[in-house]
């Protein structure tokens, strides 16, 4: 059993006896919680009533919330001639082909998005055992394979998100920083929570969202009211 400290303990007398609370609420809960000795990140945590065994359930996409993350993403493009500078320009951090591929092969994984232009997937897909298990490998679900490489870049520097659920139908996802203005906060996790409750698969019977918690990094979790 993890052991708990003194200063999440006294953090978590502070939700122990609350209910669900509104968003505002919360928020103004979890900001009280920015004692640590760094900017924490703050999480949004989702359980939905998916059966994730089956295909036509699951939930995955992404969002570019409007405050952004509070950090600016590393992101690597694999493309080739016009879109090598369409990338460069869009603020993509390094562009290649088969030597970018060579570099990852060799181990280096030093970013957070990897781009493709689709005439470059013949390079990328020999690299699904190294970017597949990181959550590195582009995709055309998660729109990370796409003609539009510069538009793609532009999303992600400005605070673009990723989710996709997990073996137990929860969806977890970074939406801010604690230093954030409280209405910054309500807006992206609002943001957040209303595309994830748009995504809702056809075939799911029953209630669709079970509960909404957020969190910061050193922080207990407080429940919304859903």
């Amino acid at each position: 059993m993890v052991k708990k400290s003194k200063r999440f303990r006294a953090l978590a007398e502070k939700v122990a006896d609350q209910g669900p609370l509104a968003l505002d609420e919360a928020v103004g809960i979890l900001k009280q919680f920015d004692t640590a000795k760094f900017d924490q990140s703050v999480e949004v945590h989702m359980r939905l009533g998916i059966d994730s065994k089956q295909a036509d359930q699951l939930v995955r996409g992404s969002i570019v919330l409007p405050h952004g993350i509070g950090r600016t993403l590393r992101v690597i493009v694999f493309a080739k001639g016009d879109k090598v500078a369409e990338a460069q320009e869009a603020g993509a951090d390094e562009v290649g082909g088969p030597e970018l591929a060579e570099k990852i092969q060799g181990g280096w994984t030093d970013f957070d998005v990897c781009i493709a232009s689709p005439d470059m997937m013949g390079v990328v897909g020999p690299l699904g055992r190294v970017l597949g298990p990181r959550g590195l490998m582009p995709s055309p679900r998660a729109g990370t394979v796409t003609p539009d490489v510069g538009a793609t870049v532009k999303e992600y520097k400005a605070g673009k998100v990723e989710f996709r659920n997990d073996s137990g139908g929860n969806v977890h996802a970074v939406v801010g920083r604690l230093r954030f203005d409280a209405s910054q906060l309500t807006e992206n996790i609002q943001a957040f929570i209303d595309h994830v409750v748009g995504l809702k698969p056809a075939s799911v019977k029953g209630q669709y969202l079970r509960g909404v918690v957020i969190a910061a990094t050193m922080s207990p979790g407080v429940r919304l009211a859903t």
